[in-house]
């Protein structure tokens, strides 16, 4: 297939617009904030114990131990370069939590209900689809059995309970003892009292009680643990020392633990995950070390060494990318340009993923091979606020004098039918707040800053090869 022929299009930054790509056009992860209501203290007659502190026998929550024969990742910093990158990396760091703030979404159980416009992704299938429906339904089942756990279930706070438990973020290593923060019992004066807290993943266990004290703790290191006593008091300093461990490795699920006393019944979750080392990048001093400019040609040398040439005019050091497709490659020289040469038409999704997997730096710009940089093209004013919105994955620019951009929604609608999606053109969700010029949308032109790590989690589809353009 002969190349595009579109006369060369000017890439400049009037206002740039936020976006966190997704599904057909860029396939980017898409994170929402969250927010957290505040405790409102419940009145109760007994007295409230301080936060516990860790068991001896657990994981302290502050610096690590290594084990012997570990290596500690600050030990390899050279001395002369410690200060400075121990700055940078804080900086990162702090970007780093937060955007792996916890994810809600709430999933559908119903039939989607689409708007007029919306396209129900079961009217694209052809008609004869059974076998289809069927191979899909078990494939989604695959997907939600890798994706999803016990920590989807809904939960729901009881009414003015005793129990006191966490609620959220309580997260456990696999197979590593973690005590369980904030677990009491606020109850008025009784003769005895008697808690049992149960789980179906893992063990939980607390101290032994010591000669004299008048508790009795039955099924310590099972799924069930029962706790009685007639003191208040010491029955609490013995659920303050309680801690989960987690008997099957798994990287990444949970467990629900059941909190009674009495009639009153609390259900909480636990999120076993393996931790893991934070993606980041050095940004260094300038922007040659923190963006990488990235593009897909396929039979348009003229128009791609046209990019180039405007691109060295501002930006003379800074690494370039270079996919290619082209039926009779040809050679691209000059410093700091990394050209890849691909089978033949393998189409712009395939080259694009080609592209981000050799970025090693923090970002990288993507432009068509038919764009032209201009004294308006400020990459830096891209970072600067990518920088200052670490929740963000893409920023998308304007080309030509002209805005592209979309937004969509999208109902996942039910396990035999699937969703429908609804695309709005030049629809915007809000302006990104601290910058009124810029909005949030789903999609942008392809003239975008995109977070290398985000896109590379997610990629491209390389079977769209010729509908990746604007």
């Amino acid at each position: 297939m002969a190349g595009f022929k579109r006369a060369p299009r000017v890439a400049l930054l009037v206002c740039v617009f936020v976006a966190c790509v997704f599904i057909s056009y860029y396939k980017f992860s898409v994170e929402f904030s969250t927010h957290i209501v505040p405790n409102r203290h419940r009145p109760s007659k007994t007295k409230r114990l301080p936060p516990p502190l860790p068991p001896s026998h657990l994981p302290s929550p502050g610096p690590c131990t290594c084990a012997n024969g570990s290596t500690l990742l600050k030990n390899v910093v050279p001395k002369n370069q410690a200060v400075e990158l121990r700055k940078r990396r804080e900086k990162e760091f702090q970007q780093h939590k937060a955007r792996v703030l916890a994810r809600n979404q709430l999933p559908s159980k119903t039939a989607c209900t689409c708007s007029p416009g919306s396209t129900q992704l079961k009217d694209r299938l052809p008609p004869d689809s059974e076998e289809l429906f069927k191979r899909r339904a078990k494939e989604l089942q695959q997907h939600k059995a890798r994706t999803e756990s016990v920590l989807s279930t809904r939960l729901y706070a009881p009414s003015n309970s005793p129990l006191q438990y966490p609620i959220q973020g309580f997260k456990v290593r696999p197979m590593t003892p973690t005590f369980i923060p904030g677990l009491a019992l606020h109850a008025e004066q009784r003769s005895n009292y008697t808690v049992s807290l149960e789980v179906s993943e893992g063990v939980l266990r607390t101290t032994i009680p010591a000669k004299g004290v008048q508790v009795i703790v039955t099924g310590n290191g099972e799924s069930r643990l029962m706790v009685e006593s007639s003191s208040l008091e010491a029955l609490n300093e013995l659920l303050a020392d309680v801690s989960y461990t987690s008997t099957i490795y798994h990287i990444h699920t949970g467990d629900l633990a059941t909190f009674q006393f009495e009639d009153h019944e609390a259900v909480f979750p636990i999120t076993i995950k393996q931790p893991q080392p934070p993606v980041l990048y050095d940004m260094g001093t300038d922007i040659n070390s923190q963006v990488t400019i990235t593009t897909k040609t396929f039979l348009r040398y003229p128009e791609l060494n046209a990019l180039l040439k405007t691109i060295r005019e501002f930006y003379k050091d800074i690494e370039i990318i270079i996919a290619d497709d082209s039926m009779k490659p040809e050679k691209i020289p000059g410093p700091h340009i990394q050209q890849f040469i691909m089978p033949p038409a393998q189409g712009w999704f395939a080259g694009r993923n080609l592209a981000v997997s050799q970025v090693t730096t923090k970002y990288f710009l993507w432009v068509d091979d038919d764009f032209l940089f201009t004294k308006w093209t400020k990459i830096e004013e891209l970072v600067k606020v990518m920088e200052a919105n670490p929740e963000l994955d893409v920023l998308g620019g304007k080309v030509g004098g002209d805005q592209f951009y979309f937004s969509l929604i999208y109902d996942e609608g039910d396990e035999v039918e699937g969703g429908c999606m609804y695309r709005k053109s030049r629809r915007r969700f809000h302006s990104l707040p601290g910058y009124p010029q810029c909005s949030v949308v789903n999609g942008v032109v392809n003239f975008f800053l995109a977070r290398t790590d985000a896109v590379q989690r997610v990629g491209f589809d390389p079977q769209l090869k010729r509908l990746a353009h604007s």
